[in-house]
């Protein structure tokens, strides 16, 4: 959508009137809109309210400093100090324009007031803290203008202006008015879903609450001489100690093999030892520890009902026929709860 910027030009007037022109006419050739006090008739508003109300809509700010300092106001500041001032105030890009050569400037377009050189002397510095350049002449002013408008423009984007018939129709922004409310409740009940246990699982097994793993392991034997024998087994655990196990390699997604091998790892990690020592007497030892089939698919669904994992519906290689289980939001906050090392 095309767009047009409109700047505001701020300068002291009758002195620079000719470079004032050349501004104008770079930024019209840039199809920007320039906004000066000189465009304007007489408002029934006070002077400063007006210029405050012009510099608010406008997108960006120009200042041209040559050798006067401006007419006074009340508080003993020249309107263009403060209109600098207020750009500043309401954060708009600004550039500063000020001569080259000072000394150069005929003596009738320079200040004679030994206060208002002092104030204009501190006015320039105050400038050239930010963003500035420096002109010779009206035609070189309205060039510098032009470059350095196109470079702030890009490296500060502003909303800009665009024509009424861009714009949407008052039944389609009614219509976006609406689907904002819809993603608005969305979200609401997406933050809610993070930390509210779903509705229906208040009946089943969860949290501190016991289930038993069904088992097998092989009875290595320690010799040659001693044959492997195969062993079924229970663990009893709780839905914690599991989900506590599984739950980090979902953060993403993950194969049900994985999860599978996880499991596997928490099995052996809580029965080694202790079926190490009932193996002794037969001088084997256990390993390939793997969770029945039956049993696995009732903690996968059990997990599901609970809200706390979901299969992954992430697009991938038709080759791939792998089923991934992921993390609800309340799954990762459960997770969380779980995992988070809390202040000592």
């Amino acid at each position: 959508m095309e767009k047009k910027y409109q700047v505001f030009v701020s300068s002291t007037y009758k002195d620079l009137t000719e470079e004032r022109q050349e501004v104008m006419q770079a930024l019209l050739e840039l199809d920007c809109i320039p906004v000066g006090m000189e465009l304007f008739p007489a408002a029934d508003d006070d002077q400063w309210t007006l210029i405050k109300r012009l510099i608010d809509d406008c997108d960006y700010y120009i200042l041209i400093i040559g050798g006067r300092y401006g007419s006074l106001s009340a508080t003993g500041i020249s309107f263009t100090q403060m209109e600098y001032q207020y750009a500043l105030e309401k954060e708009i890009p600004i550039i500063g324009f000020l001569h080259k050569n000072p000394d150069d400037i005929p003596a009738g377009k320079s200040e004679k007031d030994p206060d208002l050189k002092s104030k204009l002397e501190d006015f320039k510095k105050l400038v050239e803290k930010k963003m500035c350049r420096y002109w010779e002449n009206p035609s070189d002013l309205g060039s510098i203008v032009s470059r350095s408008l196109v470079k702030l423009v890009k490296d500060k984007p502003r909303s800009g202006w665009v024509k009424a018939s861009y714009l949407p129709s008052e039944d389609i922004t009614k219509e976006m008015l609406e689907l904002r409310k819809q993603i608005e409740l969305l979200n609401i009940e997406l933050e809610k879903a993070k930390t509210k246990e779903p509705e229906g699982t208040e009946k089943l097994s969860k949290g501190d609450d016991e289930t038993t793993i069904e088992f097998s392991f092989t009875g290595k034997g320690e010799t040659w001489e001693t044959p492997s024998q195969g062993y079924t087994s229970k663990l009893k655990c709780t839905w914690d100690q599991i989900f506590f196990e599984i739950s980090p390699i979902m953060i993403d997604e993950a194969l049900e093999k994985h999860l599978k091998e996880k499991i596997n790892a928490f099995i052996s990690n809580k029965e080694y030892e202790s079926l190490k020592t009932l193996l002794k007497k037969e001088k084997r030892y256990p390993k390939d520890f793997e969770i029945a089939d039956s049993t696995f698919q009732t903690l996968k669904i059990q997990f599901r009902a609970l809200g706390l994992i979901t299969e992954s519906v992430k697009k991938r290689s038709i080759h791939d026929k792998g089923t991934y289980w992921t993390l609800t939001p309340y799954g990762d906050t459960i997770m969380t709860r779980l995992r988070a090392i809390r202040k000592q």
